[in-house]
């Protein structure tokens, strides 16, 4: 090759995924190629002598191939196309001993069989090399000039592959976990988001490694190819010395150590043993610090950082109900980084609903031929150097109203404190505090000995998930510090309206139980693990009128829950109680409480079943002097053929019930259901006695509806 050629300028096309061809071109300004300009999908033209050829190779991050465009024709038919093929000077690339396989692809052109015009176009170059050559056979056994036909409109353009192997084949990564993201996606993240080496880095799903490692690799400026071989160092058209120029220079241009080590952690510990294996491949393991650790327990104590993460999709979470519970724990987690910026990659296409945000903005990617959206929440700049709109934190925050409701808050919660300070020297230690007094704070504060138990109740706000999860968090602190309660002692349940949850629906694992007093008797509650404690404060009341009227009678709890009102039965001297309830965890619950007070005989009968075939299980001759009938509005359960409805049953419940009532007894009916029709049985008196029932610490005066029914 004469000097003259080596010395000639190339027209180079930079091969990248969809959504990523600026950043490429900005790769390629960074290097020196100030002509570098997107056109077409997924390609950037450049210009560059043979060298270029050794530096966009070895360099560039975010491209998946650099090609060498030997010519552009028209090609409306296979004539034009042949001709147009064999016209081009191909000798001067491929040697008559050269492999120069043909691929092709048709985009909106009269050609549209992509065979048929590979076919074409590789008869065209063997005629066009044999020619050139002098020769009568081409063995292909040289090295390889991967040739692409490609037609756009008509227009044939013919290429040849310069890096052989796809340019995301860095060479570190030995091992194949479960849906890796490209390194050449991977690096495009990276350098689409606001990080650099001065700031702090996170991907709380790094699964093996690959964002982290081209983040690493970006910041000690390790070129990604030096760990691997390209198709064109085998071309002798481009010299070895150009080569090894072009790997020195790579190789003194590596920086030290990053200062800040980057934060790569997930909940896979096979996946995070790959990630460090790639990282120790990659040269770049003592900048990465890997952590095996769930999404839920992402923080920082640092600020200002960058999030970059590739989370579960649909791949690798096959339940959709647990990929959406996932996204919509996003801005209750990432609120905690008040001053990050977050950049996050996914295919999932409802995730800004399931947020419940917008991004600042959304650039669409094609990873693997699949559509995702890269979705950038731009947080505080250091120094707030982007102006008073980046002063906020990306999610969260509170603003003057919240402050103002938090007050107000504090100011009725200590009136009603001081109303109620007595209270205790009663009996009564266990108590409702505030109920929705402020309509902007639609909380329900009860009072248990020292703790607090907080119910949330669904009310219409302009506030972000996030920005919620904080005033929640504000009126949190408000009532601790008005009530002088600690911290670890308040707990915050919210009351969605959602049917087929009963009032007895398990929150939590957490297991947090204290023994409470109430009218001289004791009760376990547990405040952290179901939206309901165990003890009902709104029959405080009726409790009192069960224990009145037990002396020597036969009592009957039916959907007994944790047994409450069967120890008020007992303590009041009841012959014999029985306690009905389908659940063995409430059952062993109502147990704990009637030990607690001393009833620990076999004259209290604990029964699991479901309340209507027990009573349907009774015999004729079984009767009880009292009964205490406090079902949930709605429940279901896999033990029982019919979902339990209190509208749709309470009639066929109490006149069964009602048969095995003694005369005189009492049965003591109560409901939540604030639209409750009560149908009740002709053969029984009934007579409403919910204005008694409703303790005076409950501003709500209809929390329940209760009824004494008897025989006719």
């Amino acid at each position: 090759m004469n000097a003259a050629r080596q010395s000639q300028m190339l027209d180079l096309v930079a091969v990248t995924a969809f959504g990523l061809e600026s950043v490429a071109q900005r790769e390629l300004h960074t290097l020196g190629f100030e002509d570098a300009k997107p056109f077409g999908t997924g390609r950037v033209g450049f210009t560059g002598g043979l060298e270029a050829i050794c530096r966009a190779n070895l360099h560039l991050r975010s491209a998946e191939r650099v090609l060498v465009r030997v010519g552009s024709f028209p090609a409306s038919d296979f004539g034009a196309l042949f001709e147009g093929v064999r016209a081009l000077p191909l000798e001067q690339w491929i040697g008559h001993e050269a492999a120069f396989p043909v691929s092709g692809r048709c985009v909106r052109s009269v050609l549209s069989s992509v065979p048929a015009v590979q076919r074409a176009t590789k008869k065209a170059i063997v005629e066009r090399l044999m020619e050139a050559h002098g020769v009568e056979r081409l063995p292909e056994t040289g090295p390889t000039y991967a040739v692409e036909v490609s037609l756009l409109h008509d227009e044939a353009t013919l290429t040849i592959d310069t890096s052989g192997a796809g340019l995301h084949k860095r060479g570190y990564r030995t091992s194949v976990g479960e849906a890796q993201l490209r390194e050449t996606m991977a690096a495009g993240l990276v350098l689409l988001s606001f990080w650099h080496p001065g700031r702090p880095f996170m991907d709380p799903f790094c699964g093996t490694g690959t964002i982290a490692i081209e983040a690493a690799m970006i910041g000690r400026n390790i070129a990604p190819g030096l760990r691997r071989s390209f198709a064109s160092e085998a071309w002798p058209q481009v010299p070895s010395a150009a080569w090894r120029e072009a790997r020195e220079q790579a190789q003194a241009a590596i920086l030290p150590a990053i200062e800040h080590r980057l934060v790569a952690t997930d909940i896979d510990e096979r996946a995070l043993s790959q990630a460090r294996h790639h990282a120790q491949n990659a040269g770049v393991e003592p900048d990465i610090h890997f952590q095996q650790r769930a999404f839920e327990e992402v923080r920082s104590r640092v600020g200002y950082g960058c999030l970059i993460t590739n989370p579960p999709w649909g791949e690798r979470l096959g339940d959709r109900e647990q990929l959406e519970e996932l996204y919509r724990s996003f801005p209750l987690v990432l609120r905690r980084l008040e001053t990050w910026s977050h950049f996050i990659l996914t295919g999932y296409p409802d995730f800004e609903r399931l947020i419940g945000q917008e991004a600042t903005r959304r650039r669409k990617l094609y990873h693997a031929n699949i559509q995702t959206t890269y979705y950038q929440f731009h947080g505080p700049a250091p120094g707030g150097a982007e102006g008073p709109r980046e002063k906020a934190p990306v999610f969260g925050g509170l603003n003057e109203k919240a402050e103002r409701q938090a007050e107000m808050f504090a100011t009725v919660l200590g009136k009603h404190a001081r109303h109620l300070r007595k209270w205790p020297e009663r009996g009564i230690t266990c108590y409702r505090l505030y109920e929705r007094d402020i309509p902007e704070v639609p909380l329900v504060v009860d009072v248990y000995e020292g703790h607090l138990h907080v119910a949330e109740y669904e009310r219409p706000h302009e506030r972000t998930p996030a920005q919620h999860a904080d005033w929640l968090d504000r009126m949190m602190d408000t009532a601790c510090r008005t009530l002088g309660i600690e911290r670890d002692k308040a707990f915050l349940k919210s009351r969605g309206r959602r049917r087929g949850l009963s009032q007895y629906e398990r929150v939590s694992d957490a297991g947090y139980t204290v023994v409470v007093g109430e009218q001289g008797l004791r009760f376990e509650v547990n405040l952290s693990d179901y939206v309901d404690t165990g003890l009902f404060l709104d029959h405080r009341i009726t409790r009192a009128m069960v224990r009145e009227r037990a002396r020597g009678k036969r009592f009957l709890n039916l959907f007994s829950y944790s047994g409450a009102f069967t120890v008020y039965a007992a303590s009041g001297g009841a012959q014999h109680t029985t306690t009905v309830d389908l659940s063995a965890t409430y059952l062993d619950w109502a147990e704990r409480n009637l030990l607690l007070n001393g009833f620990d005989d076999e004259r209290h009968e604990l029964v699991q079943a479901d309340a209507m075939s027990f009573i349907e299980s009774l015999g004729p001759g079984e009767k009880f002097d009292l009964m205490v009938i406090d079902p949930p509005t709605y429940s279901n359960s896999k033990r029982t053929e019919e979902d339990w409805d209190v509208q749709a049953r309470h009639t066929e419940l109490l006149f069964a019930a009602g048969e095995h009532l003694e005369q005189g007894g009492l049965i003591y009916f109560s409901t939540n259901f604030r639209k409750f029709k009560p149908a009740f049985p002709e053969s029984l008196v009934t007579r409403e006695i919910s204005h008694q029932t409703v303790p005076a610490d409950f501003r709500n005066k209809k929390i329940h509806r209760c009824w004494v029914l008897s025989r006719g």
